[in-house]
């Protein structure tokens, strides 16, 4: 087990609304004259609702503990206004909690928002030197990667230019390479990352990975990216309304948000028959559902990078020869149009499973590599062959909803949903090497 860095137990955070002002004195005290004299706040807008109504107690987080580990890389997921950013700021000591406490062990670089720690005024050179020594950093360490922080940030040409001429996206790869670069034991990164365009996301999670595998850096990333946390972190920690909900693997904490942020489909991720199937046409079912490379019935998301096993529990009634089963799999829960369909039949017959009377179960599995991400709608058919249909595609016969959600690439290139609806990771060669 490694060494505890960070440590948050019972942490809030409480905000009283309504002390922060309009911006200028006078308009302060003229708001507080006229709520003490119980009349309208002169300087609101037509239709603002006072801001006497915004007066209480707001609690960004309530109660929040976890701990963190050296080289951990943990993605902080939840819907805006859960209390990502607010823990952040606490860990970077910009505000200190209400309740709670919380220890951490190393120097901490963080990047909260665009522009933290540059003064507009100094040029990109006298920033970097003014934001490592915020850091704690010495003038001699910051020269000795003076260089290497610049190249990465890609601004060598403005280097020399007053940072309040940067555009947001060379603001954010300058502050980003600064606190990648220097040396502290925990880096914090908000979501300004997609500020920047997509080739420096992949560019700033490729360093964060490295920082962190490499180095054992530590890495506490807030990102509405699911690929992006998927390819970078190991742990999770799953925030809503300021509580913690979940703390542990990154794709449990993912699949909890992923829930909450998606809502349930209409489809369930298992089917079950109604009625008794003891008896019926020459085949019924009994219940349909997909397992996971960890033998774990599917509830809900998987990653494309495994295999997927989807299961048939079936009684076959009567000896069919001709007797076709399969699987449909249409993209959405209500597309229409397939993605591709198996039928245990699609072999040479010495390969067909062997089907007896009773109970059979029928597993058809799903290579790493073959969905999109997405949801899917998996569907049984039924036939004699060429004969008749005993279940027809897209019917309200047995249906399972499937879910992908990263795992798309191993490429430090591609983290996000590829074009269409499958996602092959094709082995390339040259010819030569034939």
């Amino acid at each position: 087990m490694g060494k505890t860095v960070i440590r948050v137990e019972g942490v809030s955070k409480r905000y009283q609304l309504g002390t922060i002002g309009y911006g200028s004195l006078q308009h302060d005290l003229m708001a507080w004259w006229a709520r003490v004299r119980g009349q309208e706040d002169p300087s609101a807008k037509i239709g603002e609702t006072s801001r006497r109504a915004l007066h209480g107690d707001f609690w960004a987080l309530r109660d929040v503990s976890f701990g963190v580990e050296q080289g951990d890389r943990v993605g902080i997921v939840g819907r805006n206004g859960a209390g990502k950013s607010t823990l952040l700021k606490l860990l970077s000591r910009v505000t200190s909690p209400t309740s709670g406490s919380i220890k951490v062990r190393g120097r901490i670089a963080s990047l909260l928002e665009v522009g933290t720690g540059f003064h507009p005024e100094l040029t990109g050179r006298e920033n970097v030197f003014l934001n490592g020594a915020i850091l704690g950093m010495k003038r001699r360490e910051i020269l000795a990667k003076f260089d290497e922080i610049v190249e990465f940030a890609g601004v060598s040409q403005f280097i020399d230019t007053p940072v309040k001429r940067y555009s947001s996206g060379m603001y954010v790869r300058l502050a980003f390479s600064v606190a990648a670069h220097l040396d502290s034991e925990i880096l914090i990164v908000d979501e300004v990352l997609a500020v920047g365009d997509a080739e420096f996301q992949k560019k700033c999670l490729g360093k964060m990975e490295d920082v962190s595998k490499g180095q054992g850096r530590t890495v506490l990333f807030v990102s509405h990216q699911i690929n992006a946390l998927l390819a970078l972190c190991n742990k999770g920690i799953f925030l809503q309304d300021g509580k913690n909900q979940f703390d542990g693997p990154i794709l449990e904490a993912l699949t909890q948000y992923d829930g909450l942020r998606t809502g349930k489909g209409s489809l369930s991720p298992q089917w079950t028959a109604e009625t008794d199937a003891k008896s019926g046409d020459v085949v019924s079912f009994l219940r349909v559902h997909c397992l996971n490379s960890k033998d774990q019935v599917v509830n809900s998301s998987e990653p494309n990078n495994q295999t997927l096993r989807v299961v048939l529990e079936v009684i076959v009634h009567k000896d069919e020869s001709l007797l076709n089963l399969g699987l449909a799999v249409y993209a959405g829960e209500t597309g229409s149009d397939a993605v591709w369909w198996s039928c245990f039949t699609d072999t040479a017959t010495t390969d067909w499973p062997k089907l007896q009377l009773g109970l059979n179960r029928l597993v058809c599995q799903v290579p790493p590599h073959t969905l999109n991400e997405g949801v899917y709608r998996v569907e049984v058919i039924a036939s004699i062959h060429a004969q008749r249909w005993i279940i027809e595609p897209n019917t309200a016969g047995p249906a399972i909803r499937l879910e992908i959600r990263g795992g798309l690439s191993e490429s430090p290139y591609w983290y996000e949903k590829r074009p269409g609806a499958a996602a092959p990771v094709l082995k390339w060669s040259t010819l030569e090497d034939l």
